[in-house]
């Protein structure tokens, strides 16, 4: 069995979905801190063949709130215009007419928080590609396992979940030891992306934007072949 653990990030790039691919089980970590200038809440997309950032507007959005939560503001502009902007911005894009309602879909519905929003836009994508890993949320079923420090939850959640391969991303090799995993039964491996690239407009290529730009300009057969495109170290 393999695990792993990630903050829910809103249509994120496509080492998520590598990691996702993987694993047996896919932890969302909802019930930690919401971090401000994170990916939580924020990603890029192409425009005018540059890569621009856009934000989902949050209410009274802290450090000290947990990520479920932290609501979503939709009552100004803002929240639409994102939508308006990636419509106009992929209108001409090969998968426009497929991927466009499916991303209109999830920013249509009623989402209590940025955690919802983020695990409903990650779980559209997986049924779209066909990805069948289990979907599960630490706040709904290992809410008794966050009096643990960081490392001992996760080796925790691994045990409830009988994981014996626990895999985590390539920024976490500052984090945890793979010793310290191994010494409970654990293997830890951390996934690393190698380079991936694909035409969008006949432009210079503009890496690791959301997963929106990869479903706007490929096939699910090719973006397979993308999932795969990692190594485990």
């Amino acid at each position: 069995m393999k695990l792993a653990v990630m903050q829910p990030y809103i249509f994120p790039y496509i080492g998520y979905f590598q990691m996702i691919h993987t694993v047996d089980v896919f932890v969302f970590y909802d019930d930690v801190n919401y971090i401000k200038q994170g990916w939580i809440n924020r990603n890029r997309i192409l425009v005018n063949a540059t890569d621009v950032l856009f934000t989902i507007p949050l209410k009274d959005a802290s450090s000290f709130k947990m990520i479920k939560d932290t609501e979503i503001n939709k009552d100004g502009t803002g929240y639409k215009k994102i939508l308006k902007t990636i419509e106009q911005s992929y209108k001409k894009a090969p998968y426009y007419e497929t991927i466009f309602p499916l991303v209109e879909n999830v920013f249509n519905r009623t989402h209590d928080s940025i955690a919802d929003f983020a695990f409903e836009s990650i779980k559209e994508v997986n049924a779209y590609l066909g990805i069948s890993t289990i979907l599960e949320r630490s706040s709904s079923n290992y809410a008794e396992s966050k009096r643990l420090d960081r490392a001992e939850r996760l080796i925790e959640i691994c045990k409830r979940t009988s994981a014996t391969e626990y895999i985590n991303a390539i920024g976490g090799m500052e984090l945890y030891s793979k010793e310290h995993f191994a010494s409970k039964g654990i293997d830890l491996k951390f996934i690393k992306s190698k380079p991936i690239e694909y035409e969008q407009f006949n432009n210079n290529f503009v890496p690791w934007l959301s997963i929106i730009d990869v479903l706007m300009f490929n096939s699910v057969e090719e973006i397979h072949d993308m999932l795969n495109c990692y190594e485990l170290i």
